[in-house]
């Protein structure tokens, strides 16, 4: 149950359907959608309705529950290739994320064994994988405050609270867990553009649980670094390779340059399902485009000059030279490579 560090949850299966906290529109607005469709969830996850690995793929496990009752309705004796179908469109969502794949690689896995009616065996999984996550959380934020010495400051990039996972948050669940211990003076968080998570989504998380947030433009981050005010800058992941290269939100390659620069350490707290170590090294991870627009414009307003062009990847890569430590649910990897990646996924 959340408690009064973790009062939020974005995902959730409630009455038969799947039930979304629209992220587009906070903090301006709360607004939950009800969806029963896998086409809907899975337009949900590619529009930002639902963003943060964790929570992609738990969406992304429920909206298979959703694609499984609709195919089993319409034909009780083939519903397995309708599902499949299903599967390969929410798949292909969100390229860079690893956890959607996993989580619907659990759900096929789970369908090939099912006779009759496959929704509540889905069902139960989809729940397991969401419960799994909140208490994978719950460890690495105990695990990650553990390197942190008491009256430290930390900086976040992007949002990777319970609005980014399952509940409690990975990066934002070891600032949590350490604010609880009393070991931070001060919690700094980028604004993020273009979508700007830390202003709209970090900030709101943690003001609505009580705990002091100071918000700044991503380009001060290594002045504030200077001035000697943060000792940890602390992220999430969307994939990380098997030498223990990290692929997060873009401007974190840019937070890990600047940290190592001024002797601030850097953190990458992640469940074990986001380590791929199918990919070698971070040259090889996908790395998803987004529309130009996004940063052209502002709120729906067009900021930038008429005929400028913009670049908008959505993520970039950090060395696992430039890590200090990957936190996972099993453990810490300080100064990751590929022996000590390999030896913790054993």
């Amino acid at each position: 149950m959340p408690n009064s560090n973790d009062q939020i949850r974005a995902v959730a299966w409630v009455d038969d359907a799947l039930h979304l906290l629209d992220q587009r529109f906070l903090p301006g607005r709360e607004e939950t959608l009800v969806i029963s469709d896998c086409q809907v969830a899975a337009d949900a996850i590619r529009e930002m309705v639902v963003r943060g690995a964790p929570a992609i793929g738990i969406t992304a496990a429920y909206a298979a529950v959703l694609a499984a009752r609709a195919r089993f309705a319409a034909d009780r004796g083939d519903w397995r290739s309708g599902f499949q179908q299903d599967l390969a469109v929410l798949n292909q969502a969100r390229p860079t994320a690893v956890n959607l794949g996993w989580a619907l690689r659990h759900m096929q896995e789970k369908a090939e064994t099912l006779q009759g009616d496959p929704v509540p065996a889905l069902l139960e999984l989809a729940r397991s994988i969401q419960e799994q996550d909140i208490q994978a959380n719950r460890t690495m934020g105990e695990l990650g405050a553990g390197f942190i010495d008491a009256g430290s400051g930390v900086l976040t990039h992007c949002n990777t609270g319970s609005l980014a996972t399952g509940g409690y948050g990975t990066a934002l669940g070891v600032i949590r867990s350490a604010w609880s211990a009393g070991k931070l003076s001060a919690v700094f968080a980028d604004e993020t553009r273009p979508w700007m998570q830390g202003a709209r989504l970090t900030a709101w998380e943690l003001v609505r649980d009580g705990i002091p947030v100071t918000l700044l433009v991503d380009g001060a981050a290594a002045h504030l670094m200077k001035l000697g005010k943060v000792q940890w800058v602390i992220v999430g992941s969307d994939r990380i390779a098997a030498n223990g290269d990290v692929a997060n939100k873009i401007g974190t390659y840019s937070a890990a340059v600047a940290a190592r620069h001024h002797g601030v350490k850097f953190m990458v707290v992640a469940p074990s399902s986001t380590v791929d170590m199918a990919i070698a090294s971070g040259e090889d991870i996908p790395i998803e485009a987004r529309s130009p627009d996004e940063v052209l414009a502002l709120g729906g307003q067009r900021i930038a000059a008429a005929g400028a062009q913009a670049w908008n990847p959505a993520f970039d890569v950090t060395p696992a030279d430039l890590v200090d430590v990957i936190v996972t649910e099993r453990g810490g990897v300080e100064r990751p490579d590929l022996a000590k990646m390999a030896a913790m996924m054993k």
